[in-house]
């Protein structure tokens, strides 16, 4: 008896020394959300130093309205558009106050990164600010019913195209690139060994870097609830969603080398492929291997002699 009270004070010593998390309980994301447990290992890596930009999206339900927030580091939400400048600004205002080693991030939607933000996160990469900014890719507006954004992929069904969307995927690594910033990578809350090895070596660095991270949305995309996981996997085994790595926009570097899996085994977890005729799938599968053949040739080409 006396081993195993004493075993308990122990365990409730460590619990009490281990730092609290930054991102708190009883937030507002929907159940089931892998947006959070993304955060979680987000800010793991980054720590307490660190000040979050939050646009309005999924993101900034979760942290709360100001005053109150789920998030134990600074936040500051702007408008929609204008996130790398408020980062920029934000960035530079610490840097005059001599707190060069406090990391501003900004946490935002692909709605606020491919479409709305795009300009700003231009100019920002173009101005190579010092800021490290994630997009948090669930493929459309989610926060306001799932209309399609330039994320959204092909044929995949919104409530702004109950069709099927008629256009590809915006690349957006591949427009970042072309910046020639520092760093840019792919990133999926299916592989979280990856995504935590991403974010060490960017917090390592200086300059403009992005991470694109798909998280699935149960709603938006039609999911069990418990199924935003092996969502997220089954996109990158079947390249619909490769993970790699561009550094000065030169070289590529791809983290997960193999498909293992059609692009079919992707689509049948998703409501929002239900309309998809046998045809439409074999064109998005040779979409999907003409991208995979393309980015095999920018890893090989950018490879040391």
């Amino acid at each position: 008896m006396n081993a195993t009270i004493e075993l308990k004070h122990q365990a409730a010593v460590a619990q009490a020394a281990a730092p609290a998390p930054l991102l708190c309980s009883g937030h507002a994301a929907c159940p089931g959300c892998a947006e959070p447990l993304s955060l979680r290992h987000i800010l793991d890596v980054l720590g307490p130093d660190t000040m979050a930009v939050i646009p309005p999206s999924c993101m900034a339900i979760i942290a709360g309205p100001q005053p109150y927030s789920s998030l134990r580091i600074p936040v500051y939400q702007p408008t929609l558009e204008a996130s790398a400048a408020a980062a920029s600004g934000l960035r530079r205002a610490l840097d005059a106050s001599g707190r060069q080693d406090t990391q501003v991030i900004v946490l935002a939607g692909d709605g606020g990164t491919y479409d709305i933000g795009l300009q700003c996160l231009s100019s920002a990469a173009e101005r190579n600010e010092n800021i490290l900014y994630f997009c948090l890719d669930n493929e459309g507006y989610m926060n306001t019913g799932a209309q399609k954004s330039s994320s959204t992929p092909h044929f995949a069904v919104t409530g702004s195209t109950p069709a099927g969307k008629t256009t590809r995927k915006k690349n957006l690594l591949e427009i970042m690139a072309a910046h020639g910033i520092p760093y840019a990578a792919s990133a999926s809350v299916g592989h979280l060994a990856d995504l935590r090895q991403k974010v060490e070596k960017a917090k390592a660095m200086r300059g403009l870097r992005l991470i694109t991270l798909l998280i699935p949305c149960l709603d938006g995309w039609g999911l069990a609830d418990d199924s935003a996981l092996r969502t997220a996997r089954h996109a990158v085994e079947c390249g619909a969603y490769p993970l790699y790595e561009i550094e000065d926009g030169q070289r590529y570097t791809l983290n997960v080398t193999q498909r293992t899996r059609p692009v079919s085994d992707y689509l049948a977890l998703q409501r929002r492929y239900r309309h998809m005729t046998a045809e439409a799938t074999q064109r998005l599968q040779a979409e999907v291997d003409e991208g995979w053949a393309r980015l095999r040739q920018r890893v090989a080409a950018s490879a040391p002699a």
